[in-house]
């Protein structure tokens, strides 16, 4: 899983072909920390298939309000630079991120 942050976010994310799952998550947040093991094991199986980031908001608030994110956790989905898909808050559960990773990697 890459860390990515305000300098290497648009190389790596908007500018990536392909999916991209970002996992935002910010200091603190003890949900984020509680998703973060089911989003590195998704990131590991699916290794090749589908591109796995987290963005710290802590260190990238500007980064984090550009992109609409409005609360922690939030997963998103990006293909070729645009958002198709996010979980945001009590939706971004271990389930829901697989189902929705398991839309996108074929």
């Amino acid at each position: 899983m890459l860390e990515v942050d305000k300098e290497t976010f648009e190389a790596e994310v908007l500018k990536a072909e392909g999916y991209v799952l970002v996992d935002y998550f910010g200091d603190g947040c003890v949900p984020c920390a509680a998703l973060m093991p089911h989003v590195h094991a998704l990131a590991e199986q699916y290794e090749g298939k589908m591109k796995f980031c987290s963005l710290n908001t802590t260190k990238a608030r500007r980064l984090a309000i550009g992109q609409r994110v409005l609360g922690l956790p939030t997963i998103t989905i990006y293909k070729d630079g645009q958002k198709v898909e996010e979980l945001i808050k009590e939706a971004a559960t271990p389930e829901s991120v697989k189902a929705m990773v398991e839309k996108y990697v074929k």
